[in-house]
């Protein structure tokens, strides 16, 4: 147990192993927004945001996954949402970013169908004591991450290496957010939607090889979580993969939503397998673009192209889209005046806000955008090395100062 009855999460066992995290660190306390919301939300209201989205702890609802909720747990997302309302900000709650309740990893995680009915009890959960206050929900972030950077190479906890035989822990997520979207509506939350890591997809060359590759690379990134949600079936190519029986779960998966989450970074590079390779493609650098300090090619126009990729694809099944995450990261740091320089964030942003409005020019119904993000964090593997927020953090003393970056969106915000 940990701060007011908090459960231990598969991220802290995968910190407490040596070598997973870059610089030895773990998110044990990190920007501490803990204690320090009344201070962050501030920090919010001043910049002029509509909307605030943020993660619940499934281990401090419920410590072992399963039972009744933990009253302090609540407690602490009650104050923070009745903040954020006082403040004039809507909250935008995310259920699961990653955390699983380690009790529930060492009974098969997502690897068992379960888990998905222990997500839909802590759904209920949720959706009982905040549907009133919360905006907007969003079951899962990114299952795409969980599955293959937890399950399939092993780079986030939960720390398995299962590369293809990875699937079903996508699939019971997939079953865990129709669950979700079922249980949060039935306790009368009016805005349910989901929050997915989506990439084009740029095969190397023009060979047939190549193409293949990216075929099965875009099902396993993209379709695989966005077909079963919206169209209510699974890519041919993924069939395989695929727990039996996963046809009758389809239409609890594809529960109607009332908008659709795309989290944009980057382009991903394929192409067709290398001798030996285990995997049915390689991954390869996306030449010719700059790189921030998180290795991703700054590539603006591949959001206008995966946005119209998704509504041709989608037709009138897709709702109405919000970015839920886009931002870059960078080494930045306070200069003796006080200031953080960070130009480079500034024409990151305008150039991808630029990208959504050709994309909103050619017919894409896209309703929100959120940063990512507020306050520099814990970068999962990475650590704290890579500082991806408009509000700078200083880790040991955990003063805010808001970059250039901050003062940029605040002016774009109310112009």
């Amino acid at each position: 147990m940990d701060t007011d009855g908090r459960g231990r999460s598969v991220w802290d066992t995968f910190c407490d192993l040596p070598g997973k995290i870059a610089d030895g660190s773990s998110g044990a306390v990190a920007c501490d927004h803990y204690h320090r919301y009344p201070q962050d939300i501030a920090l919010m209201r001043d910049l002029g945001v509509g909307a605030y989205r943020f993660s619940v702890a499934w281990p401090r609802i419920q410590p072992d996954g399963v039972g009744p909720a933990n009253p302090l747990g609540l407690s602490f997302y009650d104050r923070l949402i009745d903040e954020l309302l006082a403040a004039g900000i809507a909250p935008v709650c995310t259920l699961y970013h990653w955390d699983t309740p380690q009790a529930l990893e060492d009974a098969g995680g997502w690897l068992v169908r379960d888990t998905a009915s222990r997500f839909a009890d802590y759904a209920a959960i949720l959706g009982e004591h905040f549907a009133d206050r919360v905006r907007m929900w969003i079951p899962l972030n990114e299952p795409v991450v969980e599955t293959l950077y937890g399950y399939g190479i092993g780079a986030y906890a939960p720390g398995r290496t299962l590369l293809f035989d990875a699937i079903p822990a996508a699939h019971h997520q997939n079953l865990a957010h129709g669950l979700a979207v079922r249980a949060l509506r039935a306790a009368g939350a009016t805005s349910v939607g989901t929050a997915n890591n989506h990439s084009p997809i740029w095969p190397r060359g023009t060979s047939e090889a190549d193409r293949a590759a990216g075929e099965v690379l875009g099902a396993l990134l993209n379709w695989l979580f966005a077909d079963p949600v919206l169209l209510g079936s699974y890519p041919e190519l993924m069939h395989a993969y695929l727990p039996a029986g996963f046809a009758d779960d389809l239409a609890v998966i594809a529960e109607p939503l009332d908008f659709y989450g795309v989290n944009y970074y980057e382009p991903q590079a394929v192409a067709a397998p290398s001798p030996g390779s285990p995997l049915p493609f390689d991954l390869v650098p996306v030449d010719g673009y700059p790189l921030t300090t998180n290795d991703s090619p700054i590539v603006p126009a591949g959001l206008h192209e995966f946005l119209v990729s998704l509504r041709d694809r989608m037709g009138s099944r897709l709702p109405p889209v919000y970015i839920t995450e886009n931002g870059c990261s960078g080494a930045d740091t306070v200069d003796v005046d006080g200031r953080v320089r960070d130009r480079y964030r500034i024409d990151y942003l305008a150039d991808h806000l630029g990208a959504l409005t050709k994309a909103i020019e050619d017919g894409v119904d896209i309703r929100g955008y959120f940063v990512w993000s507020l306050l520099d964090n814990f970068e999962w593997s990475k650590g704290y090395g890579p500082r991806f927020g408009l509000v700078h953090v200083d880790y040991s003393a955990q003063t805010r100062t808001p970059k250039d970056s901050y003062r940029w969106y605040q002016r774009l915000i109310s112009s």
